[in-house]
């Protein structure tokens, strides 16, 4: 019988980690910084899985997952590449679709009820941070272009899908306090 491998390996306990590459890196390296954005990002697509019970979304956040980890897996030196000009087309396909069901939108709004929506909101303020990291680091070493592009309408279709996914609650227009 085959000894089943642990999860653990030791080899980060001082700091550094490994890219799929072979490199290793500081856990403060800007790419890995981005890196654990990118897995906060997916895990809050996860949480909005978990807590929607609109069906026809299922697929498109499933396979927003799938991007997320094919670009995570570019970022870390794995070879893949699957976020291209086509990938950004897709999103912009996809925020068409959802947002000609909703409303107009007439000012901003307060995130909010219901769970599923609340989440696909704070997932979005997730994307938008990944989003000026990955900037941050094309700044240090050139990026593909459409990462970044892929983000930004990534950012924008979760805000259409907060709305799609709230339309069951009336939306809370922000009004200034003063």
């Amino acid at each position: 019988m085959t000894a089943r491998p642990r999860i653990y390996t030791r080899t980060g306990d001082g700091g550094q980690t490994g890219l799929a590459d072979g490199r290793r890196v500081a856990k403060t390296d800007p790419r890995i910084r981005l890196l654990g954005e990118l897995d906060e990002l997916n895990a809050l697509l996860g949480l909005v899985r978990a807590q929607s019970d609109d069906t026809t979304v299922e697929p498109l956040l499933a396979d927003l997952q799938a991007r997320l980890f094919d670009l995570g897996g570019a970022l870390a030196g794995s070879g893949l590449d699957a976020i291209d000009d086509q990938a950004v087309n897709d999103l912009e396909q996809a925020i068409d679709r959802l947002d000609a069901g909703l409303a107009p939108l007439r000012t901003f709004i307060l995130p909010g009820p219901p769970a599923a929506a609340a989440s696909a909101h704070l997932a979005r303020a997730v994307c938008r941070r990944a989003e000026r990291s990955l900037w941050a680091l094309h700044q240090q070493q050139p990026l593909p272009k459409a990462w970044g592009a892929w983000l930004n309408r990534l950012a924008d279709l979760l805000f259409v899908l907060a709305r799609h996914l709230g339309r069951s609650h009336p939306e809370t227009p922000w009004r200034p306090s003063s």
